[in-house]
Parts: C-alpha cells; sequence; structure tokens
C-alpha cells in the first residue's frame, strides 16, 4: 500500500481516471455496436443514424487518448464501408 502522502493522492487519482476510462470505453463500445445491431437488421436508416452518433464518440475517445487516432480512425473507416455495403 501506499505509504507517502504523494503516493496515497497518486493511487486515489489511479482510481478515479481508472472508474472515468471504463464509463468511456463502456459508451464508445456501446456506439459502436449500436451500428453494427442497425447493419445486422438491415435497417440503412437507423444504421445511418447510429453511426453519425457514433462517429463524435469514436472521435471523442481518441482526443481523450483513451485510444489511438489510428484506431478511431479504422473504426468509422470500418463501421463506414460496412454501412456503404448495406445499401
Amino acid at each position: 500500500m501506499a505509504n507517502t502522502a504523494q503516493a496515497r493522492k497518486r493511487a486515489r487519482q489511479a482510481e478515479t481516471h481508472r472508474q472515468r476510462n471504463a464509463a468511456q470505453r463502456s459508451t464508445l463500445r456501446t456506439a459502436m455496436k449500436k451500428v453494427l445491431r442497425a447493419i445486422r437488421a438491415g435497417d440503412k436508416s437507423a444504421a445511418a443514424e447510429a453511426y453519425k452518433a457514433a462517429v463524435p464518440v469514436i472521435d471523442r475517445a481518441a482526443g481523450k487518448g483513451l485510444i489511438h487516432a489510428n484506431k478511431a480512425a479504422r473504426h468509422k473507416s470500418r463501421l463506414n464501408a460496412h454501412l456503404r455495403a448495406l445499401a
């Protein structure tokens, strides 16, 4: 366990950041799953709406350093490719 005041504070901060990251990661995954669910259902309009809602969530996660920028671009590209293939 942390012995110094500085180490105790860092442990508190690490736990706060861990919980925040977990919540943001969950939001990110949920947004992407909504798009995939709509695509699998064959509902193009719902999939397009879900994609429009998911893109800012993905960009925000990349901006905060939760995921790498290239990973964000890959997710957006693949979701968009699935959406275009639905047409």
